[in-house]
């Protein structure tokens, strides 16, 4: 009977957050919808727009890591667990949609994302849209999870996060055997590839930075400022390294600009976010 009784509460806690997952999944198409310029519908299926469809796919992916990162902790009754993800899931979603402006202004600086996406259906922007989104939905998964701290420092660390994605993505520009913004114009879908996967890689460090239970302002800022600056030089330096070892006879960063190889473009992110997960493994 217990066994019995189990099993029914497992299943009905199940289908209840799987309910809200779908509830929040439709408030997040709907603040999209509310917050483009463009239609997306209309992107989506009378121009085929692959950029958009990109971009698209990696928001969606990031509500979805918002929404498992407020799962995280220990349980309190259905009914709080359902407030209190609920709550942290909406907060999430509204800091994914407040970065849109901090993706476009200060991630690709250099030119308008919204007329690259719409107006040239350029892949390549989608590809790095679409990393930057996963990264924020990491980053904010992360600052949502766990118990302590409350709303103040999930936005403190989302914040924070979103600061060191924007110094990697200096250090990242000045590392790079190309012009980063230059190639992307370009319409280069191996460079957006690259660049998008390293994002994300950077947001799997950040994520582990700031998840689980908040101790104490100290603890967690200096446990923040140490993975950062482990992957703001491990990062980097894996990329150099990696670049001629992994195609013989050529390097990933020609492919990437003079052939313009879509395949290194994947082999490079997917080096750079497997690395990054073992580095949480180790910090």
């Amino acid at each position: 009977m217990e066994v019995k009784h189990v099993i029914i509460d497992d299943v009905t806690r199940a289908a209840a957050f799987v309910a809200m997952y779908f509830v929040l999944f439709l408030l997040a198409k709907w603040f999209k919808d509310l917050l483009s310029p463009y239609k997306i519908n209309d992107e989506l299926t009378k121009t085929d727009n692959l950029a958009i469809a990109l971009t698209m796919s990696g928001y969606y992916l990031g509500t979805a890591a918002i929404f498992v990162g407020a799962l995280f902790g220990p349980t309190q009754g259905m009914q709080a667990d359902l407030l209190a993800v609920g709550g942290y899931s909406l907060l999430g979603l509204a800091l994914l949609n407040a970065s849109r402006w901090f993706n476009d202004k200060v991630i690709l600086r250099k030119f308008c994302d919204t007329h690259q996406l719409v107006a040239e259906r350029n892949v390549g922007v989608g590809a790095v849209q679409f990393g930057v989104y996963v990264a924020t939905g990491l980053i904010a998964a992360g600052a949502v999870s766990g118990q302590g701290g409350g709303v103040i420092s999930s936005l403190v660390f989302f914040v924070l996060g979103q600061i060191s994605l924007f110094i990697f993505t200096l250090i990242y520009e000045k590392f790079s055997p190309y012009d980063i913004h230059e190639e992307l114009e370009k319409k280069n879908i191996a460079c957006g590839v690259a660049f998008g996967g390293h994002l994300i890689a950077l947001s799997i460090v950040v994520m582990n930075a700031t998840s689980g239970d908040f101790q104490d302002w100290k603890t967690d800022l200096t446990m923040f400022g140490a993975a950062n600056i482990i992957a703001f030089i491990f990062l980097p330096f894996i990329r150099v390294v990696m670049d001629r070892l992994v195609v013989r006879g050529s390097s990933l960063g020609r492919e990437i600009k003079e052939d313009r190889n879509i395949g290194a473009g994947f082999l490079e992110a997917t080096i750079a976010i497997s690395f990054a997960i073992i580095l949480t493994r180790l910090i």
